[in-house]
């Protein structure tokens, strides 16, 4: 029987990390490194307005700011998926973190689209060393039985970046230069790097022993992509992000067409650092609070309840709500619940899918599967981007939300039909 995550300590002894408070140390570490990749990540979709009067570019250069890091970030991935499951996860950890460090300080430099177009492409290709580090390593860890709860706890990085990371850098991007989040998420990551050094192990899991060719290379994926399974993962998480990227890449575009920025409290402007506080930050705020509380929530459940109940119920809703977007928000205080139940539907179903493909493959497979699914994510992250970009200008922001509503029933059919439920029985723990 799951051990309550409501006592701290013997949720945490159960985890398979050691003592309770090394195994903090450790999530602790993976959470700020997930908080860091992800609020650099996000970050660029609320300053694009910035970013445009900045450097003189329009919505169509602005998608591919969007667009061209996913690709990046997706290459590298299907590149280091195989190499972490040879080299161990704890290394990858290092060596993402290290280069992606060096990649967001050269954001300082970009002077010009071109030039911060190529340190996104920098910082995709870095970010995809990391892609999925965290969670395989949680899986790689942590038994299938307190998996859920484990990756919905590092995974809250995310939300919290909406809600810190987000609002703060567009504070500072507005107030300041669109590069400063940039080179405070550098700051970030380099804390990230020496903490995972200092107290995250290697955990004990069968690596992969075989030599790394290209012929490997191709022969590893080819077995990954056989098993049905595997392959409704990568149609999943690719419909996930594809519809993601499709609703909120222009959602700050359409609030900065539709709605007045400015925000007040009790008739002052509203100042962080000084700085004024826009409608956008606040949004992301409000939103990202939701998700903090119903990640971890969502992957304590799915351990009792099953993982597709959970993900099939986020689907319905965030189908249902996507659609309502342009119908119900006129008053721009509308936009808060509705922008709320979006970020707290898409984390009641992230938490326990990503749990739920780390128990598809043995260890030595866990890696590229996982780097292999997220990549296939950032792709669909970019694409929507992409089409959300020619959609806005050519049709408007509804016709988006539809776009986005479609995708995500979508994924819900093949949730339903193709993807597979893991038992605990069924899950090799090691290797």
């Amino acid at each position: 029987m799951p051990v309550s995550p409501t006592d701290p300590d013997s949720a945490l002894g159960d985890l398979g990390l050691g003592a309770p408070p090394r195994a903090a140390a450790t999530l602790g570490a993976l959470w700020l490194l997930v908080f860091t990749a992800a609020s650099q990540t996000i970050i660029i979709t609320p300053v694009l307005p910035v970013i445009g009067e900045a450097l003189d570019a329009g919505p169509d250069l602005l998608g591919t700011l969007v667009s061209a890091y996913s690709w990046a970030l997706a290459l590298a991935a299907v590149v280091m998926g195989p190499i972490s499951d040879r080299i161990g996860r704890r290394r990858v950890l290092l060596i993402g973190s290290g280069a992606l460090a060096g990649a967001l300080a050269l954001h300082g430099l970009a002077q010009t689209y071109e030039m911060l177009l190529a340190a996104r492409v920098l910082a995709g290709i870095c970010g995809g060393m990391l892609s999925g580090a965290a969670v395989t390593y949680v899986g790689d860890a942590v038994p299938y039985r307190r998996r859920g709860w484990a990756t919905g706890i590092v995974m809250s990085g995310v939300p919290v970046g909406i809600v810190l990371g987000v609002p703060v850098g567009r504070v500072l991007a507005a107030g300041l230069d669109f590069r400063v989040p940039f080179l405070a998420f550098a700051g970030l990551m380099t804390a990230s790097f020496f903490l995972v050094l200092a107290v995250v192990p290697q955990p004990d899991v069968e690596l992969d022993e075989s030599r790394l060719g290209v012929r490997a290379f191709v022969t590893g994926y080819a077995d990954l992509l056989s098993d049905a399974g595997n392959r409704a993962a990568a149609l999943t998480y690719f419909l996930m992000y594809l519809g993601l990227g499709l609703f909120i890449a222009f959602l700050p575009q359409w609030v900065t067409d539709t709605q007045p920025l400015d925000v007040s409290l009790f008739g002052e402007p509203l100042a962080l650092f000084g700085l004024p506080v826009d409608f956008i930050a606040t949004l992301f705020f409000i939103g990202g609070m939701a998700s903090i509380v119903i990640g971890p929530w969502a992957g304590s459940l799915s351990d009792r309840a099953g993982r597709k109940p959970i993900i099939l119920s986020s689907c319905l809703g965030l189908a249902v709500v996507t659609a309502a977007v342009t119908y119900v928000v006129g008053p721009r205080w509308a936009l808060y619940p509705i922008y709320v139940a979006v970020m707290g539907l898409f984390a009641l179903r992230a938490s326990p899918l990503q749990a739920l493909m780390t128990a598809l493959v043995p260890g030595r497979q866990r890696g590229t599967l996982m780097s292999f699914v997220i990549a296939i994510g950032q792709v669909g992250t970019g694409l929507g981007a992409l089409l959300a970009g020619v959609i806005y200008a050519d049709a408007g922001f509804r016709t988006v939300t539809f776009a986005s509503t479609a995708t995500v029933l979508v994924m819900a059919v093949v949730v339903w039909w193709a993807l597979p439920e893991p038992r605990e029985d069924a899950v090799p723990a090691r290797g």
